[in-house]
């Protein structure tokens, strides 16, 4: 992963502190359906690349990052 992805993908990351469930034009979320787990799960889309992350009591998991 390149210089300027990784910086995107912070940048995206850190954007979800203001709405974690809110799709922005640069970069899609997603509720992902099917989940076994209790917690809802989320996909955020930057790119080539997607993050799984979960929000609890305001606190944002990001559980993985996926090229």
């Amino acid at each position: 992963m390149n210089i300027e992805t990784k910086e995107r993908l912070k940048s995206e990351i850190k954007s979800l502190e203001t709405d974690p469930f809110k799709s922005r034009s640069h970069a899609g979320i997603k509720k992902l359906k099917g989940t076994k787990k209790r917690e809802d799960l989320y996909r955020l889309r930057v790119g080539d690349y997607r993050v799984i992350y979960a929000v609890e009591d305001n606190t944002i998991f990001v559980l993985e990052i996926i090229p």
